[in-house]
């Protein structure tokens, strides 16, 4: 015996479900269907779906150049994750400085620094360290990467309950990405301008100037406090036999 059609009209299915979950009003900001953690910046907040960084997504920071304030925009949910989670760090471009983790409350003893020797090593590491779900935050360099490893990384970041950022330079906001959310950061006077190129919602006209003003104790830019590296080195070369290229 089939439904009645009063029945099925009444009971959607699963997969309607699923994909009104991913409609919005283009004039208004999105619901995420994953948790999201404030920025520790109102303004920012105040233009993003669900008012802070969403969870289970690639989000992408598209730097003019690195050691612009990039870590410190970061640093509100770093510190806090940072207490009970492992904060993955996979080739960044400076190694870690414990005086300035320190400095803006991030407990160095869960920072993880992957060092792999190339770049699909890393793209390896990245992709199995989000599907093992044992880290509260993960964050990527990258300076070329193809797109589809970027759908990989986004379909593990949604696999599990962890923060995941991709830092790449901002000559790639000219290109296709699945990332729900990729913001375009340039320095400013006392903090960064940050011009948010995607989002689920409506198009933001002007970018958002951002005041970084807790620097680490050493009072030095980001990028002098990054030239010593941590004594007590907490760096993995990340390695793998035999696995698919990511790019």
């Amino acid at each position: 015996m089939f439904p009645s059609i009063n029945n099925v009209a009444s009971e959607p299915s699963t997969a309607s479900s699923a994909v009104l979950r991913d409609v919005w009003l283009a004039s208004e900001l999105a619901i995420a269907r994953s948790t999201a953690h404030t920025t520790g910046h109102n303004r920012l907040d105040q233009e993003l779906p669900d008012k802070g960084w969403p969870r289970s997504v690639l989000i992408e920071l598209l730097v003019q150049q690195s050691g612009i304030g990039e870590m410190q925009l970061l640093q509100p949910i770093l510190s806090p994750l940072s207490l009970s989670q492992r904060v993955v760090l996979v080739q960044p471009p400076y190694p870690p400085h414990l005086m300035a983790c320190r400095a803006w409350q991030v407990n160095e003893r869960n920072l993880l620094w992957l060092k792999p020797k190339s770049s699909s090593d890393a793209l390896w590491a990245t992709e199995q360290t989000l599907k093992s779900g044992n880290c509260g935050a993960v964050i990527l360099w990258q300076t070329n990467i193809r797109s589809e490893s970027l759908r990989r990384l986004n379909l593990a970041a949604q696999t599990t309950d962890t923060w995941f950022w991709l830092i790449r330079p901002i000559s790639a906001a000219t290109t296709p990405s699945p990332s729900p959310l990729r913001l375009a950061l340039r320095p400013n006077s006392g903090g960064i301008s940050v011009d948010i190129i995607k989002r689920r919602g409506p198009h933001c006209e002007s970018p958002l100037i951002i005041s970084l003003i807790n620097m680490p104790a050493s009072r030095q830019p980001l990028e002098t406090v990054y030239e010593a590296p941590v004594k007590r080195t907490s760096a993995i070369i990340a390695t793998r036999s035999t696995t698919p290229e990511l790019v």
